[in-house]
């Protein structure tokens, strides 16, 4: 039992294929989307909302970062919430969590279709969607 090679390879032996990059980029956007989550709570939390807004109203600004989701609250001053960073940060979360989830139908479509040439083109779709 001594003598059993180990079952990983060093990355040099695997290489960096499309899967692995895949992989990475799976992990990656799900850190990302944690991370602007975090930053679009704290951004609220910091600008006022724990007095002026309900735990909803909160989460739905984290969860998307606009200012006409603040309108609707008794927030008094709505110019910090215009700024360029949140706007940035709101598209920022719309294309990593799109991108994320595309890639979650491709890889669920995988296990269920066998033919490469079908395979093939069920990501183009998905990817050009």
């Amino acid at each position: 039992m001594d003598n059993a090679k180990p079952r990983t390879l060093s990355l040099s032996q695997r290489g960096m294929s499309f899967e692995t990059f895949m992989w990475l980029f799976t992990r990656l956007s799900a850190l990302a989307i944690y991370a602007l989550v975090i930053v679009g709570l704290v951004g609220a939390l910091i600008m006022g909302a724990r007095n002026q807004m309900n735990f909803a109203e909160v989460m739905r600004w984290a969860f998307n970062p606009n200012m006409y989701h603040v309108q609707g609250t008794s927030v008094a001053d709505l110019t910090p919430w215009g700024g360029l960073f949140w706007k940035l940060t709101a598209i920022a979360l719309l294309f990593v969590t799109a991108a994320h989830g595309v890639h979650g139908v491709i890889v669920i479509l995988d296990d269920y279709i066998v033919k490469p040439l079908y395979r093939q083109w069920v990501r183009f779709i998905n990817i050009a969607i």
